[in-house]
């Protein structure tokens, strides 16, 4: 049997109404955007376009993420979970995924007592909170934070400090454990990350250069 281009529409279990739900998750940090719902056409129409298509259950109608606001998705990639019952588009977002304003819809946070309070969401990948806690030391400038110290001390000194850590790297690598070698590139990541804050280069920057060295 010939395969066509919505065969893979075949394996979607689709709810009772026709729907799927479909996570919305940023390629390149790995952030999850949104949660929104999807029926066969709409799945058809973001695999043929490339632009993340959803069905609006309240009004009862297809759309295409950023038809009226501008903040499209470009979908790299989509994916089904085991149970074929759940769909992931992998995206490049432009602008806020939320009609907030906000970058991801989950920016309400519970607290381990239950309570809730909005906050921004720092993002999923360990580097990525890493360097929004480095921004917000700048802003926020905490006495005694170390960090606050390195930036004050401005390129020429975290520059510095940057190669002294690549040093120990190589040290590390070529004459200590498994575990000493982690602990140093630990240090060195931190450290440029510093860096990165006070030349005013975004991590999403390297990540994109990075990315454009894997095609």
């Amino acid at each position: 049997m010939a395969v066509t281009r919505d065969h893979w529409l075949e394996r979607v279990r689709f709810s009772p109404e026709g729907l799927v739900p479909v996570v919305a998750q940023d390629r390149q940090s790995g952030n999850l955007l949104m949660l929104g719902w999807a029926n066969r056409e709409a799945l058809s129409r973001t695999l043929e376009s490339g632009q993340a298509h959803y069905f609006s259950r309240s009004r009862q109608a297809l759309w295409r993420k950023g038809e009226s606001s501008g903040h499209t998705q470009q979908v790299v990639e989509i994916r089904l979970d085991c149970d074929a019952d759940t769909v992931l588009y992998r995206v490049d977002q432009q602008g806020p995924a939320c009609h907030t304003g906000t970058p991801t819809c989950f920016s309400t946070v519970v607290r381990p007592d239950g309570s809730t309070a909005q906050g921004a969401d720092p993002g999923g990948h360990l580097l990525s909170r890493l360097a929004t806690r480095i921004a917000a030391r700048a802003v926020e400038r905490p006495q005694g934070s170390y960090t606050v110290t390195l930036l004050d001390h401005g390129v020429a000194k975290v520059s510095q400090k940057v190669g002294e850590e690549a040093v120990e790297v190589v040290v590390a690598a070529n004459a200590e454990d498994a575990t000493r070698l982690a602990s140093e590139s630990a240090d060195l990541l931190y450290h440029l990350l510093v860096l990165l804050q006070v030349r005013g280069v975004a991590l999403a920057d390297v990540l994109q250069a990075l990315e454009a060295r894997e095609k």
